[in-house]
């Protein structure tokens, strides 16, 4: 069919410069909001615009992506403090922070791949970013130890991780903005002011219990099953686990799991109101027996570090698995997780009246993110006294 006089030819339709880039940062931000696992191909190219098949053009896969995107984090954090311009030790580190939380705030959508969505990378590519994450850590401990000579590297270091780990908590709530930035950047400074804690050596037992486990089993076959779920959703990603796997570890056939649990999810579910419940009767308790505010503060804040170190896999899979959960269980959870912030909240604001509620929500999450990671990196270990010297991080951290 000829085209009639004056019609115009339509421009052919050019493939943006920056697809790639656009997919990425689609798939980051959905692995963030619903898990790895949880997010298909499809997903991410209509979030983009685009077609299934079009993806594929520039990822082989769903993982490439997950790498890309990954990578694409930490990129961004190593380039924002690469070419820091103050001379002077005090100046650098500030600047630093600075920079840092810029990124993070900007990037919180999926500044949280690292943390959880990261166990999915291979070896190879864990040790790829564990190095990149390596030379961001010691580009700030190094004005630290200028400044703080007695710090021995590992101490830099934990401290570090603890300003980065206060840094990542904003991926866990929804608005944040330049006060946010100025807040975080506060905490970090005075994280890497606080007496640092002293590492665990890691011991070799031969075994590989978590801290949770311990060698005792229980005689509930239902708890054991719950424990060694945990272990196991920790260790692999609930994903990667079938109940075959569960069962296995307990010492039974997948037949006899469904006794006590409907399917997998059932055993998540579970997890879950257990570790609400415990929290809740912790904290309760721990504010029942305060004098005033400030005892309660610490108290509350005592009760969440004995939690995380006595149920470290527990605690792992609490923070790590929720978009797992069967939808109406999940709405529910996550009430009551909102619940124990505002606890929290409520008792930063009663010891310090002066602080919009705001911030100090940004405080209380930040000192959460901060004994949960701190805690990881030493393995929950309570020798030499690791829990007390965490919960004096925590803290420090709502008092910033």
């Amino acid at each position: 069919m000829r085209r009639a006089a004056g019609d115009t030819v339509p421009a052919p339709v050019r493939r943006p410069k920056d697809r790639k880039a656009r997919i990425a940062l689609a798939g980051a931000e959905l692995f963030c909001e619903r898990g790895y696992h949880g997010v298909s191909v499809d997903e991410i190219a209509a979030a983009v615009g685009i077609s299934g098949p079009a993806v594929y053009r520039h990822f082989p896969n769903k993982y490439a992506i997950l790498v890309h995107a990954t990578r694409e984090v930490v990129g961004a954090l190593l380039a924002a403090t690469e070419e820091p311009a103050a001379s002077d030790a005090d100046g650098l580190l500030d600047e630093l922070l600075r920079a840092l939380a810029e990124v993070t705030v900007s990037r919180r959508r999926v500044a949280g791949l690292y943390q959880w969505e990261g166990r999915y990378l291979t070896p190879e590519h864990r040790q790829e970013f564990a190095a990149s994450m390596a030379t961001l850590i010691g580009r700030v401990a190094a004005p630290l130890r200028e400044l703080r000579p007695e710090l021995t590297a590992a101490q830099a270091d934990l401290l570090v991780n603890a300003a980065l780990s206060a840094f990542g908590s904003v991926t866990t709530y929804r608005t944040a903005g330049a006060d946010t930035e100025h807040l975080l950047t506060r905490v970090a400074r005075t994280l890497l002011r606080t007496d640092a804690p002293t590492v665990p050596p890691r011991r070799r037992t031969g075994v590989e219990d978590s801290p949770a486990t311990g060698p005792v089993r229980p005689a509930s076959r239902r708890e054991l099953l719950l424990i060694e779920a945990m272990r196991l959703f920790h260790r692999h990603g609930y994903h990667a686990v079938a109940v075959e796997d569960i069962g296995r570890a307990a010492g039974m056939q997948a037949s006899s799991v469904y006794r006590y649990f409907p399917g997998k999810a059932d055993l998540l579910a579970a997890a879950y109101y257990r570790a609400t419940d415990r929290l809740t009767g912790a904290t309760t308790a721990a504010i029942a027996e305060a004098s005033d505010p400030a005892d309660a503060l610490h108290r509350v804040v005592r009760a969440y570090v004995d939690f995380a170190f006595g149920q470290s896999d527990l605690v792992a899979v609490y923070l790590a698995e929720n978009n797992n959960l069967p939808e109406r269980d999940r709405h529910q959870l996550r009430g009551a997780q909102r619940l124990h912030v505002e606890e929290w909240v409520g008792l930063v604001r009663a010891v310090r009246p002066e602080l919009p509620a705001g911030d100090a929500r940004v405080l209380v999450h930040a000192a959460l993110n901060v004994v949960t990671d701190v805690g990881r990196l030493g393995r929950f270990d309570r020798t030499a006294g690791y829990d007390d010297q965490t919960a004096r991080l925590a803290l420090a951290v709502l008092h910033a």
